[in-house]
């Protein structure tokens, strides 16, 4: 989901929570923002630690070096 997932689960939590004033029976609008917000917070927090984790990691190369026992002078015109 991601850091912009839970930006716009934030957004559309808090119009939902704060800004629709219609009501259903069995739709409690209100409720279901701040569940929304909610879930926004959580993904926004675990976006923000996995993206930490992928700094924290270290990588190693691997050279390939071949000794062919002449002198560099010969290696160059055998190329």
């Amino acid at each position: 989901m991601g850091i912009g997932g839970g930006i716009f689960l934030l957004v559309v939590g808090a119009i939902m929570a704060f800004g629709v004033r219609d009501s259903f029976d069995a739709i409690d609008l209100t409720v279901i923002g701040y569940i929304c917000m909610g879930a926004g917070v959580l993904a926004l927090i675990l976006a923000i630690v996995v993206n930490a984790q992928r700094n924290r990691t270290a990588h190693t190369a691997t050279v390939e070096h071949r000794e062919t026992g002449l002198p560099p002078e010969e290696r160059r015109r055998e190329l």
